[in-house]
């Protein structure tokens, strides 16, 4: 029986798409737009002066705060890296917790994070960090509120981890870890005319050092306030999971007749190829919206036909399982793949070193850190 050709791979809007693609070069339609990136631009060095002035207030914690975050539109691997940090401090005998705006929650308050909060009330980063971790999560638009209504109900919690942050200045840092993904700076002009949030390089709000961590290889601008860029080893977990927690080793799905993949996260290429890397033939793939919403994964499976083995990644397994289950099709045959991250030890060890020099601070609650 013949194979099933590839179908296309239907991504964003189309509009969506020929921004991305403007952003990675300089041509005519992101020229159209430096207008409006120099509006953007002076805007930027207006707020960075009222923080340099002190009219606007940045609040500094009684605890050591690490921000990961990224200067460009999108994800560039975050919320692995958060992932990866936390897990490293635990083993090192530190009480991480970790806030987090939570992009698609409904809470504007600060709002606990547990392994089993719905991702449509707290986001589905800060979900998958909570149950990855174990750790203390607690989302909230402004990150000063939710750390200290973290510090408030977790008073064991030794070290705050800001996941994303980069340009929330109102909250000090005693490190910055930034991450890049393969698109680098883009074409290094900023929002709208290209991907940058803020100049690179320029002044990082905080008195910590910053380090710069690579996902994938990419050429950036070096940053005169960063040491030798890093990078972090990323591969698909051995194991992939179903809805009802059965497991399954990934070499055993190269089997199956009909692979399909999806993935809503910021570049699901990304994922697509990793997982065809792995040996996995996969006749057909959708690409969503980063943090598609569960009506929009549900649509997705449903749009592609039946009898096809899908292929997703823990972060849209963490909507996705869920709906499944309640509504009754979980025997839909859809497999989660983890990916795993792992650090440099030179970077682990620059930035131990950074936290043992704030052994002085301490909680509220007078628990010195390790």
């Amino acid at each position: 029986m013949a194979a099933d050709p590839p179908r296309p791979t239907p991504a964003q809007p189309r509009w969506a798409q020929t921004l991305t693609q403007a952003w990675l070069r300089r041509g005519g339609l992101a020229r159209a737009l430096l207008p409006l990136a120099w509006v953007y631009g002076r805007l930027w060095a207006l707020r960075a002066w009222l923080y340099r002035r002190g009219w606007l207030r940045s609040t500094r914690l009684p605890l050591p705060v690490v921000v990961i975050g990224n200067v460009v539109v999108g994800g560039a691997g975050k919320t692995p890296t958060v992932i990866a940090l936390a897990r490293h401090w635990q083993a090192q005998g530190w009480k991480p917790g970790v806030i987090s705006r939570g992009h698609g929650g409904r809470h504007a308050a600060p709002t606990p994070v547990r392994p089993d909060s719905d991702p449509a009330e707290v986001g589905d980063e800060p979900a998958l960090i909570a149950r990855a971790t174990g750790v203390p999560v607690m989302v909230g638009r402004h990150r000063v509120a939710a750390a200290r209504a973290l510090m408030a109900a977790h008073p064991e919690v030794n070290l705050i981890l800001s996941d994303d942050g980069m340009q929330h200045w109102a909250l000090q840092r005693d490190a910055t870890v930034v991450v890049f993904d393969a698109r680098g700076v883009g074409n290094g002009w900023l929002l709208p005319a290209g991907l940058l949030r803020e100049p690179w390089p320029a002044a990082i709000w905080g008195n910590g050092p910053l380090f710069v961590l690579h996902t994938q290889p990419a050429s950036i601008p070096p940053h005169p306030a960063a040491a030798q860029p890093f990078r972090a080893h990323r591969r698909l977990a051995a194991q992939a999971v179903n809805a009802q927690g059965a497991t399954s080793p990934l070499t055993a799905l190269r089997e199956r007749p009909r692979l399909a993949a999806l993935a809503g996260i910021a570049q699901p290429e990304a994922f697509f190829q990793m997982l065809r890397a792995c040996g996995l033939p996969l006749r057909h793939t959708l690409a969503l919206p980063d943090h598609a919403d569960t009506p929009t994964l549900l649509a997705a499976l449903a749009s592609a036909g039946p009898d096809l083995t899908w292929l997703c990644t823990e972060k849209d397994a963490i909507k996705l399982f869920a709906a499944l289950r309640q509504s009754g099709h979980s025997a839909t045959d859809v497999w989660a793949v983890g990916l795993e991250q792992h650090l440099e030890p030179a970077l682990l060890d620059a930035l131990d070193r950074t936290l043992a020099a704030c052994k002085g601070l301490s909680s509220p609650h007078g628990h010195q850190t390790p």
